[in-house]
């Protein structure tokens, strides 16, 4: 039977399997392991919203979690750590007269590390307006029902286009 795997607290029950396997039926899940393809990070965050399936669009007004549906997470985790790693904000609009915050000392040899990243610091546009949101679109790449978990990766670049143009035509239908 379908696991119709929602979002809300966990709960994920085990299921005995031919040979005496175990698959994990997750019923409700709340969080998910997500990739940052391009920074080559992964991060837990908290999933918020399911946006779009391409199978099935009552598969989203019931926020059910399947492989390959878009859905919200939580961008903190990937801020905090793009702010560590390179030293920049991301997505926040810089104020011109915003007072400086208390500058946590760092040795030498960490200040001189960061000042040789941040001429990698480069998100794209959306990506960026996404962290001023405080919301990533990603995709699931697990199948929740199957093994309990929800996993995938962050959108971005040509396929978070594609997929933008997709949730803007089924909001104006």
């Amino acid at each position: 039977p379908a696991a119709n795997t929602k979002m809300g607290t966990k709960r994920i029950r085990p299921v005995r399997t031919m040979g005496g396997n175990r698959k994990f039926r997750a019923l409700r899940l709340e969080t998910g392991n997500f990739a940052w393809g391009s920074e080559g990070v992964t991060r837990k965050t908290r999933i918020l919203d399911v946006v779009y399936n391409a199978s099935n669009n009552e598969l989203v007004r019931t926020k059910t979690l399947v492989k390959s549906c878009i859905i919200q997470v939580d961008s903190t985790p990937f801020r905090q750590w793009y702010e560590g790693h390179y030293g920049v904000t991301a997505g926040r609009k810089r104020k011109t007269d915003e007072k400086p915050e208390e500058e946590v000392s760092k040795s030498n040899h960490v200040e001189r590390k960061i000042e040789a990243r941040k001429s990698d610091a480069k998100i794209g546009a959306l990506l960026d307006d996404q962290f001023s949101t405080g919301r990533l679109y990603a995709v699931v790449g697990s199948r929740p029902g199957q093994s309990g978990r929800c996993d995938g990766y962050i959108l971005e670049g040509k396929e978070l286009e594609f997929y933008l143009k997709k949730i803007r035509m089924k909001k104006s239908k």
